[in-house]
């Protein structure tokens, strides 16, 4: 029996014509795919993990402070790692501090090196604000950084210029990078925001979205006409205009200030499905201020985003602005134009578990079929925030959660999709499958875009839509041996 490889795949042929292992994944021989495992569960490691690491979504969360110098409490080698990941990503500069861990620092503990690096960093930027995040190596040897940031302020009384000093704890072997985004919020929060009168402003925790959904949240926001706090806001320090002189701390971001008023709005919205409340913000501020909270998952599509905008209008009394109600009017109308090109075709979705859960849901209502949802996030509640956002996914579609994308290879070449969605990280899968990459959320590395890259709202979906719909019809073209002119 020969095949697509060209190959003879009877159980008796020689060596020389039988299908070797890839030849198998890429042509089908061998068993049938309900026989295959979906994932590589035999596995015992991690192979090219579908997750970063967790103090890199802290220093991210820390740049959105105005004033603040992301800090690693750790050796120097992670900050470089985080530093070229933000760097490719945004394409803006961003330095990040470190603690210089050394074989001293391991066996007595990195006290003198956060202490000295303090010093050096107070001296040197100027900084209005420090955000300490740990490594794996300064939580697996048990240092306090809380106490130790306690001994640096109170040893010298002299120091009454010291910045704000945060802290958070970010292991990367009890989460991902977007669960170190979350710790880092709630820490600011929690060492930030103080109690006092109840004032008429909305908080919004947008969660790990680019600078151009930042920017559009901060739109849609002043066009309700609420007062309201961003908080993290990293837009304008990593996607900001170009400099004539260097500024080792680019402008922009969420004042200290305005961090803590948020002890006293009188609501706050949290973009998240999958975050439990020892990670989240908003339920922090509820605990010590009784703050109203309404958590939407992030808004992508039409019928998350109606859920966001629904929420502003009970907030604010306000329905959405003709503006916006425009756009959703001229993204339904495109849904009709290009649903003919969606309707049916498979993709494979990964990424950050409430990204995935956003852009299922998006995926569902346009007419693809959703046929694996992964991350390497582990909350416990993927599968059962996607079927709630997207009833129309099939509930025997794989929803997996700690996966690696040498597992997500395994499913492409199973259930050959017509797309893949998700980061930069995708390519080489995408490449070596020949499946095309529709590149969204974080990280973007070979593409000039991600900073830029809009996914939020109906304005989001509308780019999302169009990116989707003239892949397909490019891919209709160029493959056929006429190429129609009209698709």
């Amino acid at each position: 029996m020969s095949c697509d490889c060209g190959k003879t795949c009877a159980p008796d042929a020689d060596a020389a014509n039988a299908c070797d292992a890839e030849d198998k994944a890429k042509c089908g021989c061998g068993p049938a795919p309900k026989d295959r495992p979906l994932t590589g569960e035999n596995f015992t490691a991690t192979r090219n993990a579908c997750k970063l690491c967790a103090p890199l979504g802290a220093c991210l969360a820390f740049r959105g402070i105005e004033g603040c110098l992301p800090f690693l409490h750790g050796s120097q080698g992670c900050a470089t790692y985080i530093r070229r990941y933000m760097i490719s990503h945004f394409r803006e500069p961003m330095d990040i501090a470190s603690s210089n861990f050394g074989e001293e620092s391991v066996v007595f503990g990195g006290r003198k090196n956060l202490s000295d690096g303090l010093t050096h960093v107070i001296e040197s930027y100027r900084p209005e604000v420090i955000g300490i995040a740990t490594t794996c190596l300064a939580e697996t040897i048990g240092d306090d950084v809380g106490m130790y940031v306690k001994e640096f302020i109170s040893a010298d009384k002299k120091k009454v210029d010291l910045p704000h000093i945060l802290h958070a704890s970010t292991p990367s072997y009890s989460g991902s990078h977007a669960d170190g985004y979350q710790w880092a919020v709630r820490a600011i929060v929690d060492q930030l925001a103080v109690d006092g009168p109840n004032e008429k402003f909305i908080g919004v925790f947008p969660g790990m979205i680019s600078p151009a959904d930042l920017r559009y949240l901060r739109e849609i926001m002043d066009d309700f006409g609420m007062s309201h706090t961003i908080a993290p806001d990293y837009s304008d320090p990593l996607d900001g205009p170009v400099w004539g002189d260097y500024h080792k701390i680019p402008a922009g971001g969420t004042p200290v200030r305005e961090i803590a008023k948020l002890g006293r709005a009188s609501a706050v919205i949290e973009l998240a499905s999958t975050i439990s409340d020892k990670q989240s913000a908003a339920s922090l501020l509820d605990e010590k201020f009784s703050t109203a909270v309404f958590r939407v998952g992030l808004p992508i599509g039409i019928r998350q985003s109606d859920k966001f905008h629904k929420v502003l209008e009970q907030i604010t009394g306000k329905p959405t602005p003709a503006k916006h109600a425009a756009e959703r009017g001229r993204l339904v109308d495109a849904y009709v134009d290009g649903h003919k090109y969606t309707f049916g075709k498979e993709v494979i979705i990964f990424g950050e578990e409430d990204f995935v859960v956003g852009m299922t849901a998006f995926c569902a209502e346009i007419g693809l079929k959703p046929v694996l949802c992964a991350s390497g996030g582990s909350s416990g509640k993927l599968r059962e925030c996607i079927l709630e956002a997207a009833p129309e996914v099939d509930p025997e579609t794989p929803i997996l959660e700690s996966v690696d994308f040498a597992e997500i290879e395994v499913a492409t070449f199973n259930l050959k999709p017509d797309l893949l969605l998700g980061n930069s990280k995708g390519f080489t899968l995408s490449r070596k499958a020949g499946v095309p990459l529709i590149r969204v959320g974080f990280p973007i590395h070979d593409r000039i875009s991600g900073p830029r890259s809009l996914h939020l709202g109906y304005r989001g979906a509308q780019r999302l839509f169009d990116t989707i719909c003239d892949k397909l019809m490019e891919l209709q073209q160029d493959g056929n041996d006429i190429g129609y002119t009209y698709i």
